[in-house]
């Protein structure tokens, strides 16, 4: 834009330095005088056209990274006695879940946490626009997946099994259901850490439909 402007007044200054050498001895009034940016407004127009385009609704910076990455956490450390059975069996996951030991056992120090975060995850960022939808979707995605939690619960609660076949599927059920938070946990906060958008299987197009 800027070389634009600058053929532009090279053009204008030519044709105006040789007439003016018949009228006057200070050509460099002239060329002030007729040196007006008539294409800088487009320029702002168009330098503000790109800071919108950069500030999308999908977008995030470095603080909507870790609160997005952070949001997966919830559902993860409200799942984390469904790993019981495969992380004594297997220690490179025992490996990877015993950093956060000290942090889950302050999420589950008190019955309500699972609550008390639930709904201040949803009313406080969910639906709040002062946040993204970056953020937003992110956290609706954790909240869902937390949600899905309820259905391994109800099978718990109604068959436990002590031995036999029906402990095995349920051994089977619950690492099943750990290793997809552990991938959920993975795939999520590490997406968001690169300012990539996570889609979840299962989860993600019910976010969608909650965060408009």
């Amino acid at each position: 834009m800027a070389s634009l402007a600058l053929s532009s007044l090279y053009l204008s200054y030519k044709p105006l330095r040789s007439s003016f050498l018949l009228s006057s001895s200070n050509p460099s009034s002239l060329l002030t005088l007729n040196f007006h940016p008539k294409k800088f407004p487009k320029s702002n127009k168009l330098r503000t056209l790109v800071v919108a385009k950069s500030n999308d609704s999908d977008s995030a910076d470095a603080s909507d990274r870790l609160i997005s990455a952070l949001c997966y956490f919830f559902p993860f450390f409200d799942g984390i006695q469904y790993g019981k059975f495969v992380m004594t069996q297997f220690y490179p996951i025992q490996a990877i879940v015993e950093p956060l030991i000290p942090a889950i056992r302050v999420f589950k120090s008190f019955p309500l946490n699972d609550f008390l975060v639930f709904f201040t995850l949803y009313f406080f960022v969910v639906r709040n626009p002062n946040f993204s939808r970056y953020v937003r979707f992110n956290t609706m995605q954790a909240i869902v997946l937390d949600m899905l939690l309820i259905f391994p619960d109800l099978l718990e609660r109604g068959f436990n099994p002590r031995g036999g076949i029906g402990l095995d599927l349920i051994m089977s059920f619950d690492s099943t259901v750990f290793l997809f938070l552990l991938v959920c946990l993975i795939y999520g906060s590490s997406s968001c850490i690169l300012g990539q958008l996570p889609r979840l299987p299962i989860v993600a197009d019910a976010a969608d439909m909650e965060v408009l």
